[in-house]
């Protein structure tokens, strides 16, 4: 009776709530029962079994999915910066170049640098385009050039009045005017050459011949002044050989490029005891620059691979001397600086400086330059758009390092005045303040990669990066080392290197001897032309005494004559007294 009450009030609480359970009848066998019970116990085991399984499995999963998301993080961040790669490559190789000037050149800046936008190019017609179209470039004079004059007269049927033809008489003014000619001409000297016949019965020739000319190359058809034309065309203004030979052309002087590569070769040797001399008095220099660029000389080297060289420069206090070499490597500057003395060498960042024996040792102390770290911090804000912010404040802070230190400079004569001592102090605080913020932003986990790669390399180098506050004559750039390599870039580009060694090493002499002429404001061609006026008369040598030629043994009376441009076609050495 027990059991048919619990399974109606079982079947009634079924009903009510509208699930269907299957009721137990409680009048069954106890062993059906156990079986049952066991039954569920098992299924039970299976279920929990099943649910570990897949909480490992969700765990897992989990795992995965926040694994996925720091990889995507990470992609994401590589993502920007090789965007920030691509952007700095492109500018880079497709950008405009630091050898070309540009009025709006923005290849070395950074917009919002000054706190306002660039301005836009003035349209023609507009106010300040106008403005500066009325203001115009001051005439140069021209009164230095020789003279000639040139009467203009009226035609002989043009000298009556027009309406009662009585004839004009000539006035004595006349109105003047003038214009600038250039007569560029080849033309033959014949060159006689006479003889002389004895009146005596002396013994010996009966006939004596006036001597032959002074020749730079022995038994060669061409004046010294072809070969001034030649050399400073390539080495001076870094024209290509075969433009200049078209120039020619266009006068009538048509010349074979063999032939004036022989010639090259043969007056490569007269320049190696000036070179020398050069290089020699350079390594004295206390202080220095020194950059390199590649040069490519197409000649098979052992243990080289392709054909490119570098081009090194060292600037000294008054000489510039080139070096040319095929490796890169410290042993080319170590090379150079043998003198043994303790020297101030500014220089970029490149390995092979830090390398030096000499730098090691503490003999040259090495400055790094400003102009490289402000480029890093460029790169970065123009190849990730987002920090331009944080490449703004570091730029900022560096013009006012430079600014101080141009004030500063202002009054080195007077280093204890009020002037100095106050730039002084201007810059060592900006100085400090950038140390600092470095400190203060390499020790945030949050800074981006680019920035902290800047930030450490400034931090690296930061002891080089401030000598010159301790030594207001160590420039903060070695900028001047790197307008000495413009030129040699731009031959490089017209011309495309050097086709042998020996033509290497002659526009390697070249370009010491021009740009130390340039120092001491001497005419590369007048000096040329009384250089290679003295090699004709030592037989096509060098001449034994280079001292007259060389700008810091110069008097000051033979300087004023190389400094002016040859007015005559042969000018005489001035003497060495």
């Amino acid at each position: 009776m027990d059991g048919l009450l619990e399974q109606s009030r079982l079947e009634s609480s079924s009903s009510s709530s509208g699930a269907c359970i299957e009721l137990i009848d409680l009048r069954r066998e106890p062993l059906q029962l156990r079986d049952e019970v066991e039954s569920l116990r098992l299924e039970v085991a299976a279920l929990r079994l099943e649910i570990l399984e897949l909480r490992r499995l969700a765990g897992y999963w989990k795992r995965m999915h926040t694994g996925t998301l720091e990889r995507i993080a990470v992609l994401e961040q590589e993502n920007e910066h090789l965007q920030g790669e691509n952007r700095r490559l492109k500018d880079q190789q497709f950008g405009k170049k630091s050898e070309k000037k540009y009025r709006t050149n923005r290849s070395n800046d950074l917009d919002g640098l000054d706190g306002t936008p660039p301005e836009p190019s003035p349209q023609d017609g507009s106010p300040t385009e106008q403005k500066k179209k009325q203001q115009g470039p001051k005439r140069r004079d021209f009164s230095h050039l020789q003279t000639q004059e040139q009467v203009m007269e009226l035609p002989k049927d043009e000298q009556v009045c027009p309406t009662c033809s009585l004839p004009l008489v000539a006035m004595t003014d006349t109105e003047d005017s003038e214009q600038v000619v250039i007569d560029v001409k080849a033309y033959r000297r014949v060159i006689r050459r006479r003889r002389y016949r004895k009146t005596c019965t002396c013994p010996g020739c009966l006939t004596t011949t006036a001597p032959t000319p002074a020749k730079l190359i022995p038994k060669s058809l061409f004046d010294t002044s072809v070969w001034v034309d030649v050399l400073v065309a390539k080495y001076f203004n870094h024209q290509p050989i075969e433009r200049l030979l078209a120039s020619w052309a266009l006068i009538g002087l048509n010349l074979a490029p063999s032939t004036v590569n022989e010639g090259l070769e043969r007056l490569q040797p007269l320049f190696v005891p000036v070179y020398e001399a050069i290089a020699q008095r350079n390594r004295l220099s206390p202080y220095q620059q020194a950059d390199e660029t590649r040069w490519l000389v197409f000649v098979e080297k052992e243990g080289k691979q392709g054909y490119r060289w570098w081009l090194w420069v060292f600037n000294g206090e008054d000489t510039v001397a080139f070096v040319l070499d095929h490796r890169r490597s410290h042993d080319v500057p170590e090379g150079h600086f043998t003198a043994g003395i303790s020297i101030v060498l500014m220089v970029d960042r490149l390995a092979s400086y830090k390398a030096m024996e000499p730098v090691k040792t503490g003999l040259i102390v090495l400055a790094f330059c400003w102009a490289h770290v402000r480029r890093d911090f460029i790169a970065v804000g123009k190849s990730f758009p987002e920090l331009v912010a944080w490449a703004l404040e570091w730029l900022k802070l560096i013009r006012q390092a430079y600014r101080c230190n141009r004030e500063r400079r202002q009054h080195l004569d007077s280093p204890n005045s009020p002037e100095y001592l106050g730039a002084d102090a201007k810059l060592r605080q900006v100085m400090d303040q950038m140390k600092a913020k470095a400190v203060e932003q390499l020790g945030d986990n949050k800074l981006r990669q680019p920035c902290r790669k800047v930030l450490e390399s400034l931090q690296e180098h930061w002891i080089g990066l401030t000598r010159f506050v301790d030594d207001p004559r160590i420039p903060m750039d070695n900028n001047v080392s790197e307008g000495r390599l413009r030129g040699p870039a731009v031959g490089r580009k017209n011309y495309y290197g050097s086709f042998a060694e020996w033509s290497g090493k002659l526009a390697m002499m070249l370009f010491s001897v021009f740009a130390t002429l340039r120092m001491w404001k001497i005419n590369p061609r007048t000096w040329l032309r009384l250089f290679l006026d003295a090699c004709a008369a030592a037989g096509g040598k060098a001449p034994g005494d280079i001292q007259r030629f060389l700008p810091w043994q110069m008097s000051e009376e033979q300087r004023k004559i190389m400094e002016q441009p040859l007015n005559s076609e042969s000018v005489e050495s001035p003497d060495s007294s």
